[in-house]
């Protein structure tokens, strides 16, 4: 098994600080107090995190060639936060380039390993993020100290009419990276499958996330994103 994305899926910040932590990553983490998909399965040995904090779509390529060179059988796809989260609305990844991207990982995935089945979760909705953090001081001095996801985040109190339009957008553009997913696995037939916008519309609030930059998901939240996606998965 392995895991492709990004700081989600290494398990970023959910048992240190600013740390992968494998174990407890929703795909492949062999904590039970999470229960990944991997612990789900009944997986044993050779679960790998190809899967790394800071990547983005165009990593994903280059990952997939490194699961294939391991041979999984079963792939994880979490990609498309970092595309958004950028430092300006400008430098988002734009669709057509994230839609390539995505295509060539998953074709790449195909040929490398015929009869691969592949997980493609939803891109989490970074505005709810905002929307459940904006009253918090300690959540407000994080993502200005941190620049965390600014495109999105930057000036959180504000509701002036430039800065709500711009959040409107950049949620815009995660619908319309999940809607790609949606696109490519399906084209894929029926060895890939999507959570169907499950981590998308989970009403994820400040609790399922680490209080040292309250971005990535703490034990908690990755124990919720492995039991809301695996719903939708090969365990069914």
């Amino acid at each position: 098994m392995a895991a492709l994305g990004d700081s989600i899926s290494t398990g970023f910040n959910a048992c240190g600080w600013y740390v992968s932590c494998v174990s407890r990553s929703w795909a492949v983490g062999e904590d039970r107090e999470v229960g990944s998909h991997y612990v789900r399965l009944g997986m044993r040995g050779g679960n790998r995190v190809f899967a790394e904090p800071g990547a983005s779509s165009a990593d994903l390529v280059g990952q997939a060639r490194r699961a294939v060179a391991a041979r999984a059988e079963y792939v994880t796809v979490l990609v498309g936060a970092q595309d958004a989260c950028r430092s300006s609305e400008r430098a988002m990844t734009p669709v057509g380039v994230y839609r390539e991207r995505v295509a060539r990982a998953l074709g790449v995935l195909r040929e490398g390993v015929p009869g691969v089945r592949v997980f493609v979760a939803s891109v989490p909705d970074l505005w709810r993020l905002w929307r459940v953090g904006r009253g918090n001081p300690f959540a407000r001095v994080f993502w200005a100290l941190g620049r965390v996801c600014p495109s999105m985040l930057a000036e959180p109190s504000s509701m002036d009419r430039a800065d709500v339009a711009r959040r409107v957008r950049v949620r815009a553009r995660v619908m319309a990276y999940n809607r790609v997913l949606a696109e490519v696995c399906a084209r894929f037939g029926p060895s890939c499958r999507t959570d169907g916008g499950a981590v998308f519309a989970y009403p994820f609030t400040l609790d399922h996330v680490s209080k040292w930059d309250f971005f990535h998901p703490n034990v908690w939240g990755q124990r919720v994103l492995a039991e809301i996606t695996f719903k939708h998965g090969f365990g069914v």
